[in-house]
């Protein structure tokens, strides 16, 4: 037998091999080839930013020409800037309030979960501020809260007092923006709800009723359980919602009066993109802040559901 012809059965049974192998485990490589793209995609535009941003908050750059190397001077800046303090305390206080949303997201769904005349028209009447813009809901809160024409000075001027300018005074500003995020993010938390109301076990519903259980006791011992993981999406994505809140901020009122609104991520913008900034590295050194804040949290739900989880087995 020739070399050619050794070389040639050498091939043959290593394609043979090779079919052989990927029909054994063409079971497992299917999932990945579907998962590749979004993998590389991940990469390329969630990791490498990410990473390009803690590098690029190590230096002085306008976003066009050389970036100078500066070290930790940004971070520096940033512990003596109180704006930072200013927009750290909002984020905290957006935090805070804005998980307001998943009690009342579970209440209006248990409502809706009723079986009476019309409860489809009551279910899209609240999940209308869900489908509708952020930009649209800030409008709207930004007319409500008008001192001129809005429904607020509406309400005032009956009571013959003069109305606030909600959006005008340092003191009420941020109240009212978190108020106008409010109203779609219940409606969010009631959508995790009532889906979640749907997979509710009925045997363990009627053994709580042959137990005795009714009101809140039967909410609480028997449905809050089953809708744990209802509540715990509904937490997580309030979390996120409240410490990246930016659309509110532009649309409402840009930071003001006098920056007393401002968040992380609008200050971030502000600083690395606005026509007063184009300072990318003491945006970035914002952003990585607000990252790490966002990472924490973000950790903290995560090994609390592994851990409840490997207790469940």
């Amino acid at each position: 037998m020739s070399t050619v012809e050794s070389l040639d059965d050498a091939s043959v049974v290593t394609a043979v091999d090779n079919r052989s192998w990927y029909k054994k485990n063409r079971l497992a490589i299917a999932p990945w080839l579907f998962l590749t793209p979004a993998i590389l995609f991940f990469l390329v535009y969630v990791i490498l930013p990410i990473f390009q941003s803690i590098w690029i908050s190590f230096h002085d750059w306008d976003g066009l020409g050389e970036a100078t190397w500066v070290g930790l001077a940004n971070y520096v800046e940033l512990l003596d800037d109180d704006r930072f303090y200013t927009s750290l305390w909002n984020n905290l206080l957006w935090l805070f309030l804005f998980l307001l949303a998943v009690p009342a997201g579970l209440f209006i769904a248990l409502f809706l979960n009723q079986t009476v005349f019309g409860m489809r028209l009551y279910k899209s009447l609240f999940f209308f501020p869900f489908v509708i813009s952020q930009v649209v809901v800030g409008l709207i809160f930004t007319w409500f809260y008008n001192p001129n024409f809005g429904i607020i000075a509406e309400i005032w001027n009956w009571f013959g007092a003069s109305p606030p300018s909600i959006l005008g005074d340092e003191r009420y500003v941020t109240y009212g923006i978190i108020v106008a995020g409010l109203w779609p993010q219940i409606a969010y938390c009631m959508i995790l709800y009532l889906t979640g109301l749907n997979n509710v076990s009925p045997d363990q519903v009627e053994a709580g009723r042959l137990d005795g259980a009714k009101g809140l006791k039967m909410l609480w011992y028997v449905i809050l359980p089953q809708l744990w993981p209802a509540t715990f999406l509904a937490i997580v994505v309030t979390v996120i919602g409240a410490l990246r809140s930016f659309d509110m901020i532009a649309i409402m009122t840009q930071g003001g009066p006098y920056g007393s609104s401002n968040v992380l991520s609008y200050f971030m913008y502000e600083q690395a993109l606005s026509e007063y900034g184009f300072r990318m590295g003491y945006g970035s050194a914002i952003a990585v802040v607000l990252f790490l804040i966002m990472l924490v949290f973000i950790s903290y739900f995560l090994w609390s559901m592994y851990q409840e989880e490997k207790g469940g087995h």
